[in-house]
């Protein structure tokens, strides 16, 4: 195990510069996840950590080594990709076993790692099936065995759960973590996905353009985003965002005020965020037309224009409320964001 440091990353295609100076710093056993939309950078940052890509600026160290100039080889990392990678005239034992055997390892060793590997995994039985005989889950377990095996220094995952149906990522992403706790190896995970992100990770990386918007744990995140970007990000159903001004009555838009947190002292235009699951229902709350109501078992989602915008509210309650009729909704006032309408950073 080791710890992973960038510093001033920066990477570049000709002329255009696509990370812009990143610095990260994961700690030894840490599981850190990198988290944006697609083309922010976070899969090329990877591949620069994995040396599958040069970088065009800055230093990757991995322990007490800078490995800038170092081949993926020299760099003892293991990388699980999204298409699993494995080679389909070779068995699950032969696939997992593969990379040790390129390295000289001897015959038993190599039959002793792959046997503790399968162990943790649950692939004991499927040892002499071949790639093509497996479902998608264990096509990704065979990928993260490969991994294991080689008992690196630090496990990378390129969105190794995107190619899976909903509820087998959701039972993956309990194993990686479990996994995880197990081995106590230096993770980098990353994902478009931020509930993968939310639910697995020590630390969250959130990127946007080739920069780092906000680093920090899953709750400080949610709690107290930075800026606009990583509060609509982060979240689902995501923030809702009402464009407004603060005054000192509360914050005025089109025609109705909403309250505002205590010890708020700026002035003018900004953006009010309220989490969908920060509303309650209160017969003397602010009257909202509803637009369209999906019950979803424990809770309600409810899609509702307050004042002139469209916002969602998702309640524990259960609503019968019919399109077009009026509810009655209230912000739980502590839990508000609000953000520069210019910049987008966080003001209170």
């Amino acid at each position: 195990m080791a710890s992973v440091t960038l510093s001033d990353v920066r990477k570049s295609y000709g002329k255009a510069e696509v990370i812009h100076g990143v610095d990260v710093s994961i700690a030894d056993g840490e599981f850190v996840v990198l988290v944006g939309p697609s083309g922010c950078g976070k899969s090329t940052l990877l591949r620069m950590l994995a040396g599958l890509e040069t970088i065009s600026g800055g230093t990757i160290e991995i322990g007490d080594t800078v490995v800038n100039d170092l081949e993926p080889k020299q760099r003892d990392i293991a990388m699980v990709f999204q298409n699993y990678a494995l080679y389909p005239h070779m068995t699950v034992a032969a696939n997992m076993g593969f990379s040790l055997e390129h390295r000289g390892t001897s015959k038993v060793e190599i039959a002793q790692r792959v046997q503790w590997a399968a162990g943790i995994l649950g692939l004991g039985d499927y040892l002499e099936r071949y790639p093509r005989q497996l479902s998608g889950g264990q096509r990704q377990r065979v990928a993260m065995g490969r991994a294991i095996v080689r008992n690196p220094q630090v496990f990378l995952f390129d969105e190794p759960l995107s190619n899976l149906d909903a509820k087998l990522r959701v039972v993956m992403r309990g194993e990686i973590k479990a996994l995880h706790q197990r081995l106590k190896t230096t993770t980098v995970y990353v994902t478009h996905d931020q509930v993968e992100a939310m639910t697995m990770a020590d630390k969250i990386v959130v990127l946007n353009g080739g920069r780092i918007e906000q680093v920090g744990a899953p709750l400080e995140l949610y709690d107290r985003p930075a800026n606009q970007f990583v509060a609509g990000f982060i979240g689902s159903p995501a923030m809702n965002f009402i464009p407004g001004s603060i005054g000192s009555d509360g914050f005025a838009t089109d025609g109705i005020v909403l309250p505002l947190p205590a010890q708020v002292t700026a002035r003018g235009d900004a953006i009010y965020g309220i989490r969908p699951e920060h509303f309650a229902l209160s017969s003397d709350g602010l009257a909202a037309e509803v637009l369209v109501v999906e019950p979803m078992g424990s809770e309600t989602q409810v899609t509702m224009k307050l004042g002139a915008a469209q916002v969602i509210g998702v309640f524990r309650e259960r609503v019968a409320a019919l399109p077009g009729e009026t509810i009655f909704v209230a912000p739980e006032v502590p839990l508000v964001h609000l953000f520069d309408a210019e910049t987008g950073a966080r003001i209170n």
